[in-house]
C-alpha cells in the first residue's frame, strides 16, 4: 500500500510541474494552436536569444563526455548553453542526440529544443541506391517507401531531419553531384521529389508528429545542376527560360508536397550567389509559391559571399544572408556574431529577424519537439529500427528496381543457373564498401553485400572471381581524393586464365563509392584507372562478357556498347548490392529501369540530354556541312533518357486521342495498348512526350508529361491511359508567367525517350 502511495503521490507531483512548466512558460500549452505559440514565445525572447535559433552548428565534441577545453568547441558548447544555437549538425545515435537536448532545454533560460540536422541522401545506416540509381526506378511508390526506411532509421537515433532531397535537375554528367538528384528531366524530378518529400515527412504536416518521420529539405535552391563546365561551387548561367521551365519545378512540387525546410546553393544565379538572391528566396520562394517553412544556407554559404566578391566583409554577407531571406545560417559562425549588432544599427530590420524565427519554431512545434524533446531518443527503438531485417529487404527491393539493362545480345542473360562455367572479373565484385556510394557517412564501412556474395548464393554454377586489377592505389575517404591504380597490371594474366576457361564472364566495372558526389567533378567519364584495357584484354580470350556498371553519373562506353554483348548498368545500389545483382542476373528479378540521364558516346557531347532545342538547322537538309552535328560523332546520346531493356519484349499499339482539335482548358485522353510479347513476365515504363510546335518562346523536341510502370505477365495486354491538362500543355514565359497558347501538338508514347508512336492535336484560338 505504501508503494502505490508513492506512485499516485509522483504522478500528481509531476502533474503540479507539468502545470507550473505552463504558467511559466505559456507557449508550452499543448491546448493552444502553433501560431498561437509562437506568439506567446516571440515576446519572451531577447534579441540574441532570437538570433541564436538562426544559428546552426556542426557537431564539435564528445557530447557524452567532458565539457569541451579551448577552440571552436568551447564557444559553441558556451553558445549551446546559453542558449544561442537553434539546430545542431551531424550529432547522431540517442546517446548523443538526448546530451545535447538535454543542455539546450534544460540549462538554458526558455528551454527551446534543438532540431536535429543530418545528410540522410539515400539512406541512414542501412543504404538504399543512391538517388539518381531510384530514379532509374520510375518506381514512385518505390522511391517514397525507401525515403521512409531512411526516416525510419534517422529518426530512431535521435535525427529528425534530413538534408534531402536534392531536386537540382542535371545534364552534365562531369558535375558529380548528379548522383544526388534525380537526372536530367524536371517532369520526373518534379515527381520524385514529391515522393521523396512524401517518404520523409508522412502524408500531412500532421505526421511530422509521428516517431517515425522526420523533416524535409529540397535543395540546393536553385540552379546548381547547371554550374559551367559541372565544376564544383562554380558560377551559373541560364536563360529565364530555363530557370523557370526545368531548374524550378521539381522545387515547386516539393512545396506543394509540404516540405518545411529549403537549403539554398552554393552557386550564383544571375551574377548573384543563391545565399544572399531575395528573388529566389523572398520573391519566388516565400512570395510567390507562399512556402512557411524556414531556409537553411548551404554549409558556410553566407561567409562564401565574401570569396564570391559579393559581399566585401563578414558584416556585409551577413546582412545581406539575412534580407534575401536565409533563415539559418549554417557554420558560418556570422549570424551569431554579427547580427546582433546589425539589428541594433539599424541596418537590418528585427522584423526580419521575427520572420525567420517564427519560420524555425513553427517547424520545431510542427515536430513536436515543444512537447517531448526527447521524443527521438528511445534506445529500445533505435536498437530494433536500425538495420532491421524489414529495412534490408526495403532496400533490396529498391536495388533490384533501379538496375537498367541496357544491352543484351547473344542470349547471355539471365544466366543459366546450373552447368555454367562462370568467371567473375573486377576489384568491384568483390568491394563491400564502393557499392555504398557517397553520402553515406552514417553507414559503417564494409557493410554491402557484394557482388560476390550474392552470385555464391546460386551454388550450382562453377564460379570462379579474379579481381584482375587494383581499381585505387589507396583507400579512398569522403574527404580525400580518389587515387587510381594506372600502373599494376599484375593481376591481368590471372584474370585471363579464368575468363578463357569460362563460358560467360562477368565483369564488375565502374567508378569507385566516392568517385562521384560533392566535390567530385570529372572531365573525362571513361571507366577510371585500367579497368578499360582490362575489359579489352579479357573480350580477346573470351567475348561473352556480361559487363556490370557500377557508377554514380552517366559514363562514356562507347568501346563496350558497340563490342560488349551484354551490359547492365547498376549504379552504387547500397547495402544489398549484391544480392540485387545477382538476382537481376540470374533472372530471378527481371530489370524493368530506364535512364534518368542520358549516356554520352563521349565527353565532348556533354551536356547531351534528350529535351534539347531544334536549333536553325538540325538536319543535312541541303547535303553539305553546313547542319548542326559533330564531324567526329553522331550528336545522339549512346543510351538515351527514357531507355532500358527487359528479358522479355513489350510492343505498343493503337494509339488513340479523344479529340484532335480543342479549346484552351479542354483536357486530351490519351490511350495505346502495350503486349508483353516475350518469354518473361515483366515490368515496363510507358512514358507520353509532346512537342508544342509553335510557340512565343520555343519549345524543346520532346517533353516528357506522362509516364506509367505496368505489370504485363507474358502474352498479356493492358491499355493504358493519360490524360493532358493545361498543366501539362503550357510552359512559363521569362517573366515566370504560365502560357497556354493555342496551336499543334505531336505527342509520342513509348518505352523510351527516342521512339514510339506519335499523334497530335490542336489548340485552337
Amino acid at each position: 500500500m505504501k508503494n502505490k502511495k508513492i506512485i499516485i503521490i509522483g504522478v500528481l507531483s509531476l502533474f503540479t510541474v507539468g502545470n507550473m512548466n505552463a504558467q511559466k512558460k505559456p507557449y508550452l500549452d499543448k491546448n493552444k494552436t502553433i501560431e498561437q505559440r509562437i506568439d506567446l514565445l516571440l515576446p519572451l525572447m531577447t534579441l540574441e536569444e532570437k538570433v541564436g535559433q538562426m544559428n546552426q552548428y556542426n557537431g564539435f565534441w564528445d557530447v557524452t563526455g567532458p565539457a569541451p577545453k579551448g577552440g571552436t568547441a568551447e564557444l559553441k558548447y558556451e553558445h549551446l548553453r546559453k542558449g544561442l544555437v537553434g539546430s545542431m549538425l551531424t550529432v547522431r545515435g540517442v546517446k548523443e542526440v538526448r546530451a545535447v537536448q538535454k543542455i539546450a532545454v534544460e540549462e538554458t533560460r526558455l528551454g527551446i529544443p534543438l532540431i536535429i540536422g543530418f545528410d540522410v541522401i539515400h539512406g541512414y545506416k542501412t543504404l538504399s541506391p543512391i538517388p539518381l540509381a531510384e530514379a532509374a526506378s520510375w518506381d514512385l511508390e518505390a522511391i517514397k517507401k525507401s525515403a521512409a526506411i531512411a526516416a525510419d532509421e534517422a529518426s530512431a537515433s535521435g535525427i529528425n531531419w534530413t538534408f534531402g532531397p536534392n531536386v537540382d535537375v542535371a545534364n552534365d554528367a562531369r558535375w558529380g553531384r548528379v548522383m544526388e538528384g534525380a537526372g536530367e528531366d524536371p517532369y520526373l524530378g518534379s515527381k520524385i521529389g514529391y515522393a521523396r518529400v512524401k517518404g520523409f515527412q508522412g502524408e500531412t504536416i500532421a505526421d511530422l508528429q509521428k516517431v517515425n518521420t522526420i523533416a524535409a529539405c529540397a535543395k540546393h535552391f536553385a540552379a546548381y545542376g547547371y554550374v559551367e563546365a559541372g565544376l564544383e561551387y562554380n558560377i551559373v548561367d541560364i536563360s529565364n527560360s530555363k530557370l523557370y521551365n526545368s531548374v524550378l519545378p521539381p522545387f515547386e512540387a516539393t512545396v506543394e508536397a509540404g516540405v518545411r525546410t529549403f537549403m539554398n546553393s552554393f552557386n550564383t544565379l544571375n551574377g548573384v550567389p543563391a545565399t544572399g538572391s531575395s528573388f529566389l528566396q523572398r520573391d519566388i520562394l516565400k512570395g510567390k509559391w507562399k512556402f512557411d517553412g524556414f531556409v537553411i544556407s548551404d554549409y558556410a554559404s553566407i561567409r562564401e559571399m565574401i570569396a564570391h566578391g559579393y559581399a566585401k566583409d563578414e558584416a556585409d554577407a551577413t546582412a545581406k544572408a539575412v534580407i534575401a531571406g536565409s533563415d539559418m545560417d549554417m557554420e558560418s559562425y556570422l549570424y551569431v556574431a554579427k547580427l546582433v549588432d546589425l539589428v541594433q544599427s539599424g541596418k537590418v530590420k528585427e522584423a526580419l529577424v521575427d520572420d525567420a524565427v517564427r519560420r524555425i519554431l513553427r517547424v520545431k512545434f510542427e515536430l513536436g519537439l515543444f512537447d517531448d524533446p526527447y521524443r527521438y531518443c528511445d534506445e529500445k527503438r533505435e536498437k530494433a529500427v536500425v538495420g532491421s531485417k524489414a529495412n534490408n529487404e526495403g532496400v533490396l527491393d529498391m536495388a533490384k528496381k533501379s538496375i537498367v539493362l541496357l544491352k543484351n545480345e547473344k542470349n547471355l542473360l539471365p544466366l543459366k543457373k546450373s552447368g555454367q562455367k562462370i568467371a567473375l572479373i573486377g576489384a568491384l565484385a568483390n568491394d563491400k564498401n564502393s557499392p555504398l556510394g557517397s553520402w553515406r557517412i552514417a553507414a559503417d564501412d564494409n557493410t554491402a553485400v557484394s557482388v560476390l556474395e550474392g552470385m555464391q548464393q546460386y551454388k550450382d554454377n562453377q564460379l570462379v572471381f579474379e579481381k584482375g586489377v587494383d581499381l585505387l592505389k589507396q583507400k579512398a575517404t569522403f574527404l580525400t581524393e580518389t587515387v587510381f591504380n594506372t600502373t599494376d597490371k599484375s593481376g591481368f594474366e590471372a584474370a585471363k586464365i579464368a575468363a578463357k576457361n569460362a563460358d560467360v564472364v562477368v565483369m564488375v566495372l565502374g567508378e569507385y563509392g566516392f568517385q562521384s558526389g560533392e566535390g567530385r567533378s570529372r572531365t573525362d567519364l571513361n571507366l577510371p584507372g585500367l579497368q578499360q584495357e582490362l575489359l579489352e584484354e579479357i573480350y580477346k580470350v573470351n567475348p561473352n562478357v556480361v559487363l556490370v556498371l557500377n557508377n554514380g553519373r552517366p559514363l562514356s562506353i562507347p568501346w563496350a556498347a558497340e563490342n560488349v554483348p551484354a551490359i547492365v548498368e547498376a549504379w552504387h545500389l547500397g547495402t544489398q548490392a549484391g544480392n540485387a545483382v545477382a538476382q537481376v542476373l540470374y533472372g530471378d528479378y527481371n530489370p524493368s529501369g530506364k535512364l534518368p540521364m542520358s549516356f554520352p558516346r563521349n565527353v565532348g557531347q556533354v551536356p547531351i540530354y534528350y529535351n534539347k532545342y531544334s536549333t536553325g538547322r538540325p538536319t543535312d537538309s541541303d547535303k553539305n556541312v553546313f547542319w548542326s552535328h559533330y564531324m567526329d560523332v553522331e550528336k545522339t546520346p549512346q543510351f538515351p533518357f527514357g531507355f532500358g531493356l527487359s528479358y522479355t519484349t513489350f510492343k505498343y499499339k493503337n494509339l488513340k486521342l479523344n479529340k484532335t482539335s480543342l479549346a484552351k482548358g479542354e483536357k486530351v485522353s490519351v490511350s495505346v495498348e502495350v503486349t508483353n510479347t516475350g518469354n518473361y513476365d515483366g515490368k515496363e515504363v510507358v512514358q507520353l512526350y509532346i512537342h508544342d510546335e509553335f510557340a512565343s518562346i520555343i519549345r524543346p523536341i520532346k517533353e516528357l508529361k506522362g509516364f506509367e510502370l505496368i505489370n504485363l505477365k507474358k502474352g498479356e495486354t493492358k491499355t493504358v491511359n493519360f490524360t493532358l491538362t493545361d498543366k501539362e500543355l503550357g510552359f512559363y514565359d521569362n517573366e515566370g508567367n504560365y502560357l497556354v497558347e493555342p496551336g499543334t501538338f505531336k505527342i509520342m508514347v513509348g518505352g523510351s525517350s527516342d521512339k514510339g508512336l506519335q499523334g497530335g492535336f490542336e489548340i485552337k484560338e
